[in-house]
């Protein structure tokens, strides 16, 4: 229901607004405030091809969607939501979100999209040796780390041991116990330039040293291969138990390797993960899980058993997880996804790396080029002046700032003064730089603090800029009181309201029904004479866990159980079983015999309002809104321009 109705707040495709043909017009009022023809225009064509009800696009009940939409918008400035600082923090974190696609430049990000999706379709493997060097070192310093990585190098090159000379020689503390070896990755799984190196080293090849921010490696290129795709599996699961009960914890291996001796009996696999399976999401399709790529899922135990399988090995044994333990069975393979299909994730994964400094320094030529910024010197030699050797140390404070409010620089209408450069200077002293001479040192900063400031106001002005940015933050910021309204009108009330709650129940119970139930214990098996076994044992009131005992060897399972209530329909029950009291003659289902013994039938009926909640407060929410925008409507005055509408219509057909 919440999706339903946030629509026109939260379903923003990032669509460029469609041109309209007509001019803006006023197409309603709420108490006097217009509302115009484009704004309806642009929601309505951006969101058409992804409502799947018709009735949305018909023009005339899409226009009473958007009133509705807007009388709520109304009512939760009405009642000052746009005033909340959740509110004001959600919409900020947005903003920042949806200015990062205008906050780079587009050619330079290609690239490196480009790029990125070339070297995912490898991975390689590398070695390397590690000289530490801070990023901000003393060209002394970087230079005695270039020196030693290049005198490690050249040994290398040589044909000395590459392992031996990273025991020796990194700084990397792993080097001890793995002579270098970084084992295989694929893009993004290393700072850039050291995954560059990597890339751009030959197999069997050795780079010359290569800066990161942690300093010079030398880097050793041992295998690359091609990345292993896409897979699809089935599986059967049993939980990890909730505690530590070790009893329990052997139960439940006990349970995953009677099913596999099951398996390796020729029992059908769907089946058992129909019957057994504890992952109910997957249990119903035949264990079936949605394929998925290296690192996808949250168990690298899982991945690495399931792509060492193959149509030749298509069974694993159990495999533990930090879940459970699992049965995988192979399905089909897949190539790695389409340049088209990875796309947006690898634009985020660059923007979050050290690619992004490439793209920032891209940025900051355009804003150059865009706004002219000339320096005040007379300021410039006035700050330089006020910063001390104590910097270094940690230790300066800035002079008063009321002597340094001459203008440093302008873009545009905004001037920026000595004051606030001294204050930024003041808050990087914590990074611990150390450029020397100072003036150097101050110098560098004031590069760094243009951009800052260049990327700041270009930020600021990004609706003025784009209209299409103004748009979608206009949608978003309705969309966030939309949501605060809701919560606190609609959805905390159908949560809280119980005699509300309970009277809808009572006035709509035939809507929640229970099928026939039934408590029962089931035996299957694929051996008949056992399954009769099991009956004799089931007529004895003995319990599942004691006809396990009994029937199942160390090296053979003949027969599994379940138990619990289970209404009619449910997989884990067989097809053709009786809902009688008693135990039951021996039936077949399949390749499986089945006994059960029904403890007690539960009849069809109305489930109460405890075991239907959760549907009930679903249906309760809509009905809530449903009276609540009729309510709206006598609130707020809504005049609609019927001969300006008529035109929309016309312009749409057309």
């Amino acid at each position: 229901m919440k999706i339903k109705h946030l629509l026109f707040g939260l379903l923003l495709a990032g669509t460029a607004a469609v041109a309209q043909k007509s001019k803006k017009e006023v197409l309603f009022t709420i108490n006097d405030k217009p509302y115009y023809t484009d704004e309806f225009l642009r929601v309505y064509n951006k969101n058409l091809d992804l409502v799947k009800d018709e009735s949305q696009k018909d023009l005339d009940q899409y226009l009473e969607l958007f009133i509705g939409y807007k009388l709520k918008i109304n009512k939760a400035n009405k009642l000052g939501l746009e005033n909340g600082q959740g509110y004001q923090n959600e919409l900020k974190q947005y903003r920042g979100q949806l200015a990062k696609g205008y906050l780079s430049d587009s050619k330079v990000t290609k690239e490196l999209v480009d790029e990125a999706y070339q070297r995912s379709l490898k991975e390689v493997r590398a070695s390397h040796i590690l000289f530490l060097v801070d990023e901000n070192a003393s060209p002394a310093d970087t230079l005695k780390a270039y020196n030693q990585a290049l005198d490690v190098y050249k040994k290398a090159v040589a044909g000395e041991d590459f392992g031996k000379l990273a025991e020796q020689y990194s700084q990397d503390p792993s080097a001890k116990d793995n002579k270098g070896d970084l084992g295989f990755f694929s893009a993004f799984r290393m700072v850039y330039p050291f995954e560059s190196g990597a890339f751009k080293t030959k197999v069997g090849e050795i780079s010359k040293p290569t800066r990161s921010r942690f300093g010079y490696h030398v880097i050793k290129t041992t295998d690359m291969r091609d990345n292993r795709g896409d897979i699809s599996v089935a599986h059967i699961m049993i939980l990890k138990p909730k505690t530590d009960d070790p009893a329990e914890a052997q139960k439940a291996k006990d349970k995953i390797f009677d099913i596999y001796n099951k398996l390796k009996q020729g029992e059908n696999f769907e089946s058992l993960a129909k019957q057994f399976s504890d992952d109910k999401s997957s249990s119903s399709k035949g264990g079936v899980l949605n394929r998925f790529g290296s690192g996808q899922l949250s168990s690298e135990e899982f991945e690495n058993a399931a792509f060492a399988l193959t149509k030749d090995k298509p069974l694993s044994e159990p495999v533990q997880s930090q879940f459970g333990w699992h049965i995988i069975k192979f399905i089909d393979r897949y190539p790695i996804k389409t340049y088209d299909e990875m796309k947006p994730e690898l634009e985020n994964k660059v923007s979050k790396d050290d690619r992004s400094r490439l793209i920032t320094s891209a940025l900051n030529e355009k804003l150059h080029k865009k706004y002219s910024v000339k320096r005040n010197d007379k300021v410039y030699k006035q700050v330089v002046a006020a910063v001390t050797e104590d910097y270094y140390k940690g230790e300066w404070e800035t002079p008063d700032l009321k002597n340094f409010s001459g203008k440093l620089f302008s873009i545009k209408d905004k001037n920026v003064t000595g004051a606030d450069f001294l204050t930024f200077i003041l808050a990087q002293q914590k990074a611990g730089h150390t450029d020397k001479p100072i003036d150097k040192l101050v110098d560098r900063l004031y590069v760094k603090f243009v951009n800052d400031q260049l990327t700041a106001y270009y930020n600021d002005h990004l609706e003025a800029e784009f209209p299409e940015f103004a748009a979608v933050m206009d949608e978003y910021r309705d969309g966030l009181l939309l949501f605060d309204l809701m919560e606190k009108e609609i959805w905390e009330r159908s949560k809280t309201d119980t005699l509300g709650l309970k009277s809808f129940y009572e006035a709509n119970k035939a809507k929640y029904q229970w099928k026939s139930r039934v408590d029962i214990v089931l035996a299957s098996s694929t051996n008949q004479d056992i399954i009769k076994k099991a009956q004799k044992f089931l007529k004895e009131n003995q319990t599942a866990d004691v006809i396990k005992e009994k029937l199942n060897t160390k090296d053979k399972v003949n027969v599994m159980t379940s138990s619990g209530v289970f209404e009619e329909g449910n997989d884990a029950l067989p097809k053709n079983i009786q809902f009688k009291e008693g135990v039951s003659e021996v039936f077949k289902d399949g390749d499986y015999y089945f006994v059960a013994k029904v403890n007690k039938v539960l009849p069809a009926g109305a489930k109460t309002l405890d075991e239907a909640k959760g549907r009930v407060i679903n249906d309760y929410q809509q009905y809530l809104e449903e009276n609540w925008v009729k309510e709206l409507k006598s609130e707020f005055t809504v005049k609609v321009n019927r001969d300006v509408f008529e035109k929309v219509k016309k312009e749409v057909k057309s």
